[in-house]
Formats: structure tokens, sequence, C-alpha cells
């Protein structure tokens, strides 16, 4: 058995409606060092699908961090964020609200309904690029994860 088979494998869920920050978000997150499966939601409705394991997503696995835009069609970040911190299976999950709003309304409200962190996209690439390396340093390399099973 290898090194790479002992190790378990990171479930993220990045809900997102923008495929070009999609693919950007998902390639630099494969090109870090740490095993990762990302599944990606593109509106709340299927986000919220995914997590309580609805319809296709009844075998979804329970994500290990979520990154989560705000403005998101069918049902918005905010709103997916209060049902994920309102209910008891699932508000252990990290929730990193990654988004372009910076308005300051936004970013209380966010923390209000407990997301663990708040980060405004770059537009630059290269600046995104390394937002989206950081996150992966910090919440794959530097903090303690709840356990998947809770």
């Amino acid at each position: 058995m290898s090194y790479l088979q002992n190790l378990s494998v990171i479930e993220i869920l990045l809900v997102e409606d923008s495929p070009s920050d999609a693919e950007l978000t998902i390639e630099t997150f494969n090109d870090s060092k740490i095993l990762n499966q990302i599944h990606v939601a593109e509106d709340g409705v299927e986000a919220l699908d995914f997590l309580f394991k609805r319809g296709e997503y009844k075998d979804a696995p329970r994500p290990d961090l979520i990154l989560l835009d705000l403005n998101l069609p069918k049902k918005n970040g905010r709103e997916v964020l209060a049902e994920i911190k309102g209910d008891p299976e699932l508000q252990t999950i990290p929730v990193v609200v990654l988004t372009t709003s910076a308005a300051e309304e936004d970013i209380l409200r966010s923390y209000q309904l407990h997301a663990n962190c708040y980060i405004t996209k770059p537009v630059d690439f290269e600046q995104f690029t390394k937002i989206v390396k950081l996150i992966s340093d910090f919440w794959f390399a530097a903090v303690r994860l709840p356990p998947s099973s809770v």
C-alpha cells in the first residue's frame, strides 16, 4: 500500500456560479499537495441538495470544507449559509465565504450567520490563485478539521 493510499481525500464543496472562477479554483486546489475531491454546485438550491443528499446527490459525501459564493442564482449564499449553520448535522462543516462582495453588510451578515471566514475574491488572476492556495494551506495544513462523522 502506498503512502498516498493511507491518506484520506479531502472533500470540498465549491458553491460557485462563475465557470471561470470554479475552474481556476479547482486547478489551484489540484496543484496543491493535498489529496482532494472538489464537487461544484452552481447555485444555492443545488448546494443544499448536495448537502442534504437529495435527488441525484443521495450518495454525496459530506464535505470537509465548503467554499461559498454569496451572489448565487435560485438561492443566495446567505440563505445557504443560514441553512448550513442552522442544521445540527451540517453546522460543524467550516464555511469559507469566497465572493466578489466587499460590502460591510455582507461581511457582517456572513459572520452573524457563523461563516468561518470571509474572503473577497481578487479580480487579478495571480492574486486569485494566491488566495486559493492560502485557503488550501490554511484549512488543510494548519487547521484541524472536525471529524466527518458527526
